[in-house]
């Protein structure tokens, strides 16, 4: 779900490059969001089953559904959406079905995400990764900030430094729902009205800066532009690593009054040109050393059990690994098709445009 653009390397032509696929059983076409995959890893891949692998990059969901949409489906073997699209994936024909007796270690999951929610069974799709989407705002601005979305909608908890809300429609109106007790993953009409007429009265406010998402929110605090964001729990450790004297004075939480666990899964097009190696590329991810060598390269939490005496210390704790306290609270993003689709649509429209 996570663009990490640390050195963004968007796969231009990307179409393009994947239209000979069906031409080349050697080649797997990998369409993932972009940073998000260890060179390394790629490599082995490649050696060990002698094949090629072309890496192609999306920065949304809505960017990767649209290209599944226009003929994708025949152009790419493993596409690594988010738990929200998973089940408009499914119902839309765009992915097929996984082959378990080819994913010897899909046993390595982790339990709660052996029959998740958003794919029953792991029918069509098998965990990435894992992480949640927090506050990430500058302590010494804000010393005593409460464990609140208050920090972002409450004009009295910051009433004069700028900051920024999340360009992710569901996940900003997903905000606003729990910051006033309708909960993150609510769906009722009602609360999203309420939610929309809060974002759009935070937008007023003349410390409002935009909707500004994940790598870019940290970019900004690291700057001063803004004092409060949105962002991931992953993307803020690597920048905090990466630059620690920087990001001394920045933190990331989780509000208690609810907020985003999210996943990223492999799946396979409907018409994949190289099902087989697909699912061998899936497998090979879900090694419990390939597992952890990917997470300790991201920074984000593994969902493989078996990963876990191979990871870095660093993913064992928060903010990789929530607090139980912290865990009580975290909700999937709902997924929305149809007239619900179209309504949400419709009110995170009004709010980005007005």
């Amino acid at each position: 779900m996570k663009t990490m653009t640390r050195n963004v390397a968007i796969g231009l032509g990307g179409l393009m490059l994947a239209s000979t696929a069906q031409a080349d059983e050697d080649t797997l076409y990998l369409f993932n969001w972009t940073e998000y995959m260890d060179p390394d890893i790629i490599e082995a891949f490649e050696e060990k089953y002698d094949v090629e692998v072309v890496q192609n990059y999306f920065n949304s969901l809505p960017e990767m559904f649209s290209k599944l949409n226009a003929g994708g489906t025949s152009q790419y073997d493993i596409i690594v959406p988010s738990n929200y699209y998973i089940p408009r994936l499914i119902e839309t024909g765009l992915v097929q079905e996984l082959d378990h007796d080819k994913l010897e270690n899909l046993d390595n999951l982790m339990g709660e995400f052996q029959d998740p929610e958003y794919d029953p069974g792991n029918q069509y799709s098998a965990p990435y990764q894992w992480g949640t989407t927090g506050i990430v705002y500058n302590t010494e601005t804000f010393p005593d900030a409460p464990k609140s979305w208050s920090l972002l909608f409450d004009e009295s908890t910051n009433p004069e430094h700028p900051f920024a809300l999340m360009g992710d429609g569901q996940v900003s109106m997903g905000a606003a729902c729990a910051y006033l007790g309708h909960g993150y993953d609510c769906t009722n009409m009602e609360a999203w009205k309420e939610a929309a007429q809060l974002l759009l009265d935070t937008k007023e406010r003349d410390t409002f800066s935009g909707f500004v998402d994940g790598t870019p929110a940290l970019q900004e605090l690291a700057r001063g532009v803004t004092h409060v964001g949105l962002s991931y729990n992953g993307d803020y450790l690597y920048f905090k690593d990466e630059d620690p004297e920087t990001f001394e004075t920045i933190d990331f939480m989780l509000p208690e009054e609810g907020a985003e666990m999210w996943v990223d899964a492999m799946m396979i097009p409907s018409e994949a040109p190289n099902p087989d190696l697909a699912h061998k590329f899936i497998d090979f991810i879900l090694d419990a050393e390939v597992g952890a060598q990917l997470s300790n390269y991201n920074y984000y939490a593994s969902p493989n059990e078996a990963a876990k005496p191979h990871l870095d210390d660093v993913l064992n704790e928060p903010p990789v690994q929530p607090s139980e306290e912290d865990m009580e609270n975290l909700r999937f993003t709902p997924s929305l098709q149809g007239d619900e689709l179209d309504t949400f649509q419709q009110l995170w429209s009004e709010v980005k445009s007005r």
